[in-house]
């Protein structure tokens, strides 16, 4: 496995898949590439994203709650 990469498997509808695959073939770049393009877009929109930024910070609260109840 290369360094610094995580192997996921991922399941997707049998046409976004066929669809996937062509974009990939089409800009002649493995899917890989293509999902790990995508992946880094929608990403970065969630960083600008206000009301995601705010369930993130919940959850990141709701989180650590549980963490430090665990340590006790």
């Amino acid at each position: 496995m290369t360094r610094g990469m995580k192997a996921m498997s991922l399941r997707l509808p049998e046409t976004l898949g066929a669809e996937l695959a062509a974009v990939a073939r089409a800009d002649g770049v493995t899917i890989s590439d293509a999902v790990r393009d995508a992946g880094g877009k929608h990403i970065a929109t969630r960083r600008t994203d206000r009301d995601f930024q705010q369930r993130l910070k919940k959850r990141m609260e709701e989180e650590l709650a549980v963490v430090e109840r665990l340590a006790e």
